[in-house]
């Protein structure tokens, strides 16, 4: 799965383009000013810019003060260069992602999924990697627990509630506690096409 890191103006708006075809569509500036999740993930893509392209923190500052406040008040802990493009955020309430985590691209995601890495503390200099990886056109249903440094396959279903705590190939249904493949059901349907 590659990653790509907002850099350019043209995937800045490629970025904000995906992301609200993937949270229902319609118009940009209405959607803007109607939904807070929406809000989020606009200021999201834009402090990844500004992040990626090193400017200078005074110019960062209102942008990166309103993303937060907006954090806060959605219950989001997202941090910056973690998901692709195409991010489907249903609505708000409690969502933690581990800054380690990978995801890729047209990802739906519910309230109260926990995305973390290996229990213990990393040490300087340590590469290794402790969070998850998920692949592409994925759905994440509420309430789900993902921990360590596994891999998820593109066009997974994870369940509501399930805890995932090891690899599982993709196209397929994740659900329980623990996690196991409950059918070879994949997310189409569950996530918009993007292109």
């Amino acid at each position: 799965m590659s990653h790509n890191r907002l850099k350019t103006i043209k995937e800045l708006r490629q970025f904000l383009r995906y992301d609200r075809i993937a949270q229902g569509g319609g118009n940009f500036y209405r959607k803007f000013l109607a939904s807070p999740v929406f809000r989020f993930t606009v200021l999201l893509r834009i402090n990844e810019y500004l992040v990626n392209n090193s400017i200078p923190m005074l110019l960062r500052i209102i942008p990166y003060f309103w993303y937060r406040r907006i954090s806060v008040r959605l219950g989001f802990s997202i941090p910056f260069n973690v998901f692709d493009y195409g991010l489907g955020i249903v609505h708000y309430g409690l969502l933690i992602v581990n800054p380690d985590t990978r995801v890729g691209s047209n990802c739906r995601i519910h309230a109260g999924v926990n995305i973390g890495g290996s229990a213990g503390f990393r040490k300087p200099g340590d590469t290794a990697r402790y969070a998850p990886t998920i692949g592409s056109n994925c759905y994440i249903g509420p309430g789900a627990k993902l921990f360590g440094p596994i891999t998820i396959g593109d066009n997974s279903v994870i369940g509501a509630n399930a805890v995932v705590n090891k690899s599982f190939e993709g196209n397929c249904t994740i659900g329980g506690v623990p996690a196991k493949v409950l059918s070879d059901k994949n997310s189409e349907g569950m996530v918009y096409k993007l292109k």
